[in-house]
């Protein structure tokens, strides 16, 4: 029976295995990515959404190396370096950096979790909810959720934070959260490291946030405009500000020389 059940384990790898196989030798993109503290509906969820554009797999590490070693053995050892805790593969015909950017804008609320620290403050609204009065009441009171009863339903009367960033979530804010429907975070996968089976290119550090290079591009303009016009240095773009600098300046120049006019 014990060696019926081994052949079993061995068939079903060995099938995984043809299937990552013919994954790494039809797309052009293999990217690794981290799934850390993403739960699994969510996950499912996400992999759902990507079916147009790419597949995801959570091989054990073993099994993936092996088939990237039939690729490369150069690449599956770098792979294999760069694999830690809660990981999955993704394979597509994308850019490598256009999924990137196109992942990292994929984000889904999530509920919160007893006992985990949250990345955020934690607020509820206020407003009318579809809780009855009864044990609600004493669990909002523990919160310090000020609340009125409407109708036979309870309202909350002003928004109240009730987890503080940085603090670890209560069963009772967790249970609360549950009842009012609330699911306090954004997640999504994380882009970490991918290779151009097409290009014969390996990346690291693929995950890069849009807004995040657009905002530093324009405070980096912002000071290079600053700087330009503290030096009189005369572009297209600071020409107008130097000559309202110098009529300014030799306004000042004239008052000083002639004070009483």
């Amino acid at each position: 029976m014990k060696e019926k059940n081994q052949r079993k384990i061995s068939e079903a790898k060995k099938k995984l295995l043809k299937e990552l196989e013919y994954l790494i030798n039809n797309n052009k993109t293999i990217m690794l990515i981290s799934i850390k503290g993403l739960p699994l509906s969510n996950l499912q969820e996400i992999s759902k959404s990507l079916r147009e554009k790419a597949v995801i797999k959570v091989p054990k590490k073993s099994l993936i190396i092996l088939a990237l070693k039939k690729l490369d053995e150069g690449i599956a050892n770098k792979f294999k370096e760069r694999i830690k805790e809660g990981y999955a593969f993704l394979f597509s015909n994308e850019d490598a950096f256009d999924l990137s950017s196109y992942l990292i804008d994929i984000k889904i609320p999530a509920k919160a979790k007893a006992g985990q620290e949250s990345p955020i403050d934690i607020e509820v609204p206020a407003g009318p909810t579809d809780l009855t009065p009864g044990p609600a009441i004493s669990e909002l009171g523990a919160l310090g959720i000020p609340i009125q009863i409407e109708k036979g339903k309870i309202v909350i009367k002003e928004a109240k934070v009730i987890v503080k960033k940085g603090e670890k979530i209560s069963n009772v804010a967790v249970d609360i959260m549950s009842k009012l429907g609330i699911k306090p975070f954004l997640v999504g996968l994380v882009p970490e490291s991918a290779y151009d089976t097409k290009e014969k290119k390996f990346y690291d550090n693929v995950g890069f946030n849009k807004q995040e290079i657009i905002n530093d591009l324009k405070k980096s303009f912002e000071n290079s405009l600053i700087l330009a016009i503290n030096i009189s240095y005369p572009t297209k773009e600071t020409i107008s500000f130097l000559i309202s600098k110098a009529l300014l300046e030799a306004k000042t120049i004239e008052n000083f020389i002639n004070p009483n006019n």
